[in-house]
């Protein structure tokens, strides 16, 4: 594993110009690609009961409220037209670590910060959560320059972590109980972790769910810099890997193949869209291109 790289050269808070700027090309494509039936989610959203009146259809007729009250009353449908965006962002030590100067949770914040503005752009609400060895921050979506402005904030911030590990499945069932109507949630994280299947299953069933896995050169390639120690950032457990030796580079780069090509079988079993963003790549670009190229309908 890499070591740490998490740097303060350009803070979020400082590009934020810059971005609301190169984010009107991706609140477009947000707004108008792939996404768009969306606004209208399932079509149509329950907002409550009246008395029955004559024309109205039986079929709405709400037998509940009708038993309990000895009149007859209707339910009442409101159509949604607000794309509603809940971002689930990992800052576990993991997320720390990358290569050629670049660390994985920088990306991901960047990541986090095209989408909230993209959604301040076209007036959608957005909120999030922020975990690494526990939850660290929590808000529920708001539409509005404000809002934007505490969660570009929070992404800026260097994290403080006290615990290791990752809880992806509790933010995953927290953010299922945030939510109550149908919402386009990303998940962004490197996926290094075990148990969150099923929390991911019962998130995509009443949401549209993307999982962006924040990925780095070093996962599939190593420089050939002979027995040098690896160190797990989550659990300090320490080993010396010979890096000049063929088979063993041949052995980590399949295994990141592997570990990619299940994570993309992962999400699609279980309801969710597969998104893999490199350190690497411009985020601006990935992001814009997932929207463009796929049917999600």
């Amino acid at each position: 594993m890499a070591e740490s790289i998490i740097g303060n050269k350009d803070t979020l808070i400082q590009k934020a110009a810059l971005l609301r700027i190169t984010t009107k090309t991706l609140a477009n494509t947000l707004q108008n690609g792939s996404f768009k039936s969306l606004y209208h989610g399932q079509g149509i959203e329950f907002s409550g009961v009246r008395e029955y009146l004559r024309g109205d259809d039986v079929r709405t007729i709400d037998w509940n409220v009708t038993a309990r009250s000895a009149k007859p009353y209707v339910k009442i449908f409101e159509e949604e037209r607000e794309l509603q965006i809940f971002l689930v962002i990992d800052r576990s030590l993991s997320m720390q670590t990358g290569s050629k100067g670049k660390a994985r949770l920088n990306t991901a914040m960047e990541t986090a910060a095209l989408l909230t503005l993209a959604a301040e752009n076209n007036a959608n609400p957005v909120g999030a959560v922020l975990f690494g060895g526990e939850i660290e921050f929590v808000c529920s979506p708001k539409s509005g320059a404000t809002q934007t402005m505490i969660l570009l904030s929070q992404f800026d911030k260097k994290p403080e972590h006290t615990k290791c590990g990752s809880v992806l499945a509790n933010a995953l069932t927290g953010a299922g109980k945030i939510l109550k109507k149908r919402s386009l949630v990303f998940v962004i994280s490197d996926f290094r972790m075990r148990g969150w299947e099923n929390g991911l299953t019962h998130l995509a069933q009443r949401h549209d769910v993307v999982c962006v896995k924040i990925g780095d050169p070093s996962d599939y390639n190593l420089p050939e810099m002979g027995a040098i120690p690896f160190v797990d950032p989550e659990n300090g457990i320490r080993k010396v890997m010979p890096t000049n030796s063929r088979m063993f580079r041949a052995a980590w780069r399949e295994d990141g193949r592997m570990r990619t090509q299940r994570f993309s079988d992962t999400c699609l079993r279980h309801g969710a869209y597969p998104l893999k963003i490199s350190t690497t790549e411009d985020c601006l670009t990935s992001l814009s291109n997932f929207f463009m190229s796929r049917d999600l309908q």
